[in-house]
């Protein structure tokens, strides 16, 4: 724990940093930092106040990538209630898999009356010779949330993290779904009944999704975009072609009529055409040939997804979020997800203290005293604040930070002395000293 001097120094740089951005140092509010993400220009602040070479400073930087190096695996729509400990440095970063086309919404809201800043930043992983996450996008408390449409399939990551010295409960939630609308009215997933990949005559794949409705049916603008071509061709027959804001040329076929021009700027849901069955669909029931291109055509399907639907709601006791626990059950599985069905990762004893990191549904992700972590439910959990009994120790005795015998020591004991037994770890005890300090009590194998 930093002393009270250190505190004060690192206190009112992170004050400077908050209430200016970066600008606190600089000559008629000039900001050198314009252009840098908001968890970019904090560290610029760091290292222009030499905060970067103190102890706590390393330590944030690091969390940082640590948080990328080490993320949590999500399945969204996933929402937590969690709790960052204002003493230390931290960060959390979240991985998920998308896929392109797919939109992420992430967000994060604090439990708390105090203004801070706290920073969200989402990458894309590293592949191949790439060695690097690749940073996408950014936000902070002024705009609590982040939204990005996937460019291609990967495994993501989305980091959250307070300045320094701050901390505290808050929650987070991620949601994916498609970045488009459903481009036939009336109609939804249940309709398409020819996807991306399906065999087409003379060798050729199918590049899109078909989607079967009756002729005259209004064919909408799956989003904002500009026309860029309604010439006809053999396969399409009457078509339009659709830029939109990513650049992405979206393509409706077969169309029975259209009613819009090369150059008419349209919104998400007007009418540009009505199905048809036109160019080589002119044997098929009518039907919108739906598909995208960008350096090459792509499945639309993750475009189109529907919404993951509002993510479980945290249900157990958010005071215990922040705290030690115990396991009330012997072999209390603990598991790689908030899912009964998922790999369990290890199957602790009753009586094993847990530290509570956040809720999620009906479970908590835990930190256990060997350093590892996952999920419990939290129905197989109690509080550790009451003994399970006491223990006389014979001999002088150090508590330790941890169940490890080389972890720094919090406190000690002298001979003769009892202390309240709060949980077990293998063979060690988690105590509470006739101080009123916890620690780990490790004993003789």
């Amino acid at each position: 724990m930093p002393n009270a001097r250190f505190r004060t120094t690192i206190g009112f740089a992170a004050f400077c940093l908050t209430i200016g951005g970066t600008s606190c140092g600089f000559e008629d509010g000039h900001d050198a930092f314009a252009g840098y993400t908001p968890h970019e220009r904090y560290v610029h602040g760091l290292r222009a106040a030499g905060l970067d070479e103190t102890a706590l400073g390393k330590d944030w930087i690091s969390a940082a990538s640590r948080a990328l190096e080490a993320p949590i695996s999500i399945s969204p729509p996933y929402s937590e209630v969690s709790y960052m400990d204002a003493g230390e440095a931290g960060a959390v970063g979240y991985a998920l898999n998308l896929r392109r086309g797919e939109k992420i919404a992430a967000r994060f809201n604090l439990d708390s009356d105090t203004t801070y800043k706290v920073f969200l930043d989402m990458f894309v992983m590293p592949t191949g010779a790439r060695r690097n996450p690749v940073l996408l996008a950014s936000a902070d408390t002024n705009s609590n949330g982040i939204e990005y449409v996937a460019r291609r399939d990967g495994d993501y990551v989305v980091r959250i993290q307070p300045e320094l010295l701050r901390g505290g409960r808050y929650t987070i939630t991620v949601e994916v779904g498609g970045s488009l609308g459903f481009p036939v009215e009336g109609h939804d997933h249940a309709s398409i009944r020819s996807f991306w990949g399906d065999w087409r005559s003379g060798g050729r794949i199918h590049e899109g999704v078909d989607i079967f409705a009756p002729r005259g049916t209004p064919v909408l603008a799956a989003t904002d975009g500009t026309v860029r071509s309604t010439r006809p061709n053999n396969l399409g027959g009457k078509v339009v072609w659709l830029r939109d804001a990513l650049g992405r040329s979206q393509y409706y076929a077969h169309l029975d009529s259209q009613v819009v021009r090369r150059g008419d700027r349209v919104q998400a849901g007007d009418t540009i055409g009505f199905v048809g069955n036109t160019g080589n669909a002119r044997t098929t029931p009518p039907h919108l040939h739906f598909g995208i291109a960008s350096r090459g055509w792509f499945d639309p399907m993750p475009a189109l997804g529907a919404p993951s639907g509002p993510a479980p709601q945290f249900a157990g006791d958010a005071e215990l979020i922040g705290s030690v626990v115990r396991a009330s059950a012997d072999r209390t599985r603990i598991r790689t997800l908030p899912a009964a069905r998922s790999r369990a990762v290890a199957n602790v004893e009753r009586h094993t203290p847990l530290s509570v990191i956040a809720g999620v549904g009906r479970w908590f992700r835990v930190s256990l005293p060997d350093g590892s972590s996952g999920f419990v439910e939290s129905r197989y959990v109690e509080p550790a604040n009451q003994p399970i009994r006491s223990e006389l120790v014979a001999n002088g005795a150090l508590l330790r930070e941890s169940p490890i015998p080389t972890a720094a020591a919090t406190d000690s004991v002298v001979a003769g002395q009892q202390v309240h037994v709060l949980g077990t770890f293998g063979g060690s005890l988690l105590v509470q000293a006739p101080s009123g300090r916890a620690g780990w009590l490790v004993l003789d194998m």
